[in-house]
């Protein structure tokens, strides 16, 4: 008698994790390693309690920080190459190549360690990782104004490049270079997606928002860009008729007037209050708006689907309602 959930089963939830909760780009050495390692606990405890409550999972996972620490690694050894050679001439491999790389090393480390988890509750799944391509419009506005943050806090602006382009988010305490961020059209690996599912795997899939690439008369071609993860995790569970679609981050509910002293928790939203408060300018480009968009097409695209945004650890009381914060109709 096997403990994984047939493809029929009728319960599938998308579980969306932060790249910044799994490292802070606020800390750094042993401090950020030990603030990772206890999120990844809490992410992992929150994918076994879901399958234990027989929910089918598939994760999805940002990569802000870790994808602009490998852009950073990449320019500068160009730039120390520079100085050994006069003809050194750089090829950088591009922001989808490193989007690419993340979604391996990441996926690594979070397959390993919930395989691990479920070799030692004595379950049966397995954790398949795979590299995901999502298609962009090359046209999209995104391009021309970037606000995707990468990497980490910059603590000297006079050392930023002429071509970096640097903004503040409400969730940072500095500056983080920004990057063009264009909305997922599709999921070009849906279908392998869908096949996983079907095989009873816990899928790892989009990583970073997925690597970002045109589809044009000549086939398919990477783009210089970071897609959202929330938003390509909304499409995904509105593609794969899921049952949930939860957004882990680092805060743990939504808040109004964020930072002010008249900071509030909110604990459900409809779709209407959410699109007034994202109007009001309560959920900024480059930080909470992303989410809320999210969200909203989820739950406007299906409104079946319950939609919920909680950190990580808590996804069983935000399932029931009592933690994070829930859109509604």
């Amino acid at each position: 008698m096997t403990d994984v959930p047939l493809r029929s089963s009728p319960r599938l939830a998308v579980y969306a994790i932060g790249g910044n909760a799994l490292s802070d780009p606020a800390l750094k050495g042993a401090e950020a390693r030990s603030a990772a390692e206890a999120v990844m606990d809490d992410v992992l405890e929150d994918v076994v309690d879901l399958l234990e409550a027989g929910i089918r999972v598939v994760i999805t996972h940002g990569n802000g920080p870790q994808v602009g620490e490998l852009l950073l690694m990449e320019e500068s050894l160009f730039d120390r190459r520079r100085v050994e050679s006069t003809n050194f001439t750089p090829q950088p491999l591009g922001l989808d190549n490193w989007v690419a790389a993340t979604q391996g090393t990441l996926g690594h480390e979070i397959a390993t360690n919930l395989d691990n988890i479920l070799q030692a509750r004595g379950r049966h799944e397995q954790v398949a990782t795979l590299l995901t391509r999502v298609e962009v419009d090359a046209n999209d506005s995104a391009f021309s104004q970037p606000t995707k943050p990468i990497g980490p806090i910059i603590d000297n602006l006079d050392a930023v490049p002429s071509n970096w382009k640097i903004g503040i988010t409400d969730v940072d305490v500095g500056p983080r270079r920004v990057v063009a961020s264009p909305k997922p059209i599709s999921i070009i690996d849906s279908d392998a997606i869908e096949a996983l599912i079907s095989a009873g795997a816990v899928v790892l899939c989009a990583g970073g928002g997925g690597i970002p690439v045109i589809c044009h008369n000549r086939g398919i071609q990477g783009v210089e860009a970071v897609i959202d993860k929330d938003r390509v995790s909304a499409l995904l569970a509105v593609s794969l008729n899921a049952d949930f679609l939860f957004i882990s981050t680092a805060v743990d509910s939504v808040k109004l007037d964020f930072g002010s002293d008249n900071e509030r928790q909110i604990t459900t939203m409809s779709i209407s209050e959410a699109k007034q408060y994202l109007d009001d300018g309560q959920f900024p480009e480059g930080s909470m708006g992303p989410k809320i968009e999210a969200m909203l097409f989820a739950k406007q695209k299906n409104p079946e689907l319950s939609v919920s945004l909680c950190k990580p650890g808590d996804v069983i009381e935000a399932m029931r309602g009592v933690a994070g914060t829930t859109i509604t109709q």
